[in-house]
């Protein structure tokens, strides 16, 4: 799916990545590889490759124009960041400049941005560096943050690794703990720091109506401040479920969540409310990393849900 239009609001779909991962096996820890292999047509080759066993994912940014105004869905990863404990983030260099440009959209013409949640690969393209130092990238939009994930984050909140563990095999894992909280600080700062800096930044919690067609809610899981964004224009409807889900084989697995997610119960639980309501009221689900066509209506099907891919 590029470009869909529900009533009076258009969704543009800029790419900045697509391709393998990694292993499938390690993004849903609950589902072993028979999972994956079993899901065929429904996975293979959009979403799974089954030669090396590779989930298939994307890197995405979301233009919707609705009420007169420019909103971005996610940032993506950005250009030039530090991001030593995630290979496939690190120094990234990418066109997305040039994709966003590609929909007649300018820095300038920005309105709105939507983080759904405060990872690296939602914030990235939120900020510029420019003389040394990281600056909003869209100087006119008001940016909209969760605020149990700024509450999570932020290094000024003092949340950190555990510490005092005794020795042994809970020392790998305060290291690589201490690592994720590393990079975690440092995405605050150069991707979200600097836009509540610059007075753009507007933490929200619960929910919050952005125009008459579009509204943020909280679903919690994946991050403290997890959310969807719900799209009603027309009679028509849409959801965009950030990372609640990160492949469709979380649709026939739907309490299964993904290695990312800071509280799977929770996740796993907002997963299936968002799910139950979009197949109640056929709305169209877009997921953040969904490859491929990128989007689906969804439908119950036993204890998951089945898929009708947008073309």
């Amino acid at each position: 799916m590029e470009r869909i239009v529900l009533g009076d609001v258009e969704i543009i779909r800029v790419l900045e990545f697509q391709g393998p991962f990694a292993p499938a096996a390690e993004i849903v820890p609950e589902l072993g590889e028979p999972a994956w292999s079993a899901g065929g047509a429904a996975l293979a080759p959009e979403h799974y490759d089954p030669a090396s066993g590779a989930y298939v994912g994307a890197l995405q940014t979301w233009v919707v124009r609705s009420a007169g105004r420019t909103v971005l869905v996610d940032t993506g990863v950005g250009n030039g960041r530090e991001r030593p404990a995630t290979p496939l983030f690190h120094r990234l260099e990418g066109r997305f400049p040039e994709l966003l440009a590609a929909t007649g959209v300018r820095p300038e013409d920005v309105d709105v941005v939507v983080n759904t949640h405060l990872h690296a690969d939602h914030v990235g393209w939120n900020t510029v560096e420019r003389d040394g130092a990281w600056v909003p990238t869209f100087p006119n939009a008001v940016y909209y943050l969760p605020a149990a994930d700024r509450a999570f984050f932020d290094p000024a909140a003092g949340n950190g690794p555990r510490s005092g563990n005794a020795a042994g095999a809970e020392d790998s894992e305060d290291a690589a703990e201490a690592v994720r909280w590393a990079e975690w600080h440092q995405v605050f700062e150069d991707s979200v720091a600097p836009v509540l800096a610059a007075g753009q930044g507007v933490e929200w919690s619960g929910e919050l109506r952005i125009d008459s067609a579009l509204v943020l809610e909280e679903a919690p899981g994946h991050t403290p401040g997890s959310s969807v964004l719900r799209v009603q224009s027309g009679g028509e409807r849409a959801v965009f479920v950030g990372d609640l889900m990160h492949s469709p084989v979380q649709l026939a697995h739907p309490s299964c969540s993904s290695c990312f997610c800071l509280d799977p119960v929770q996740a796993a639980a907002s997963r299936l409310r968002v799910l139950e309501r979009a197949a109640a009221e056929k709305e169209l689900v877009i997921p953040a990393h969904f490859a491929g066509a990128g989007a689906a209506r969804v439908a119950r099907a036993g204890a998951g849900f089945s898929a009708d891919w947008a073309r």
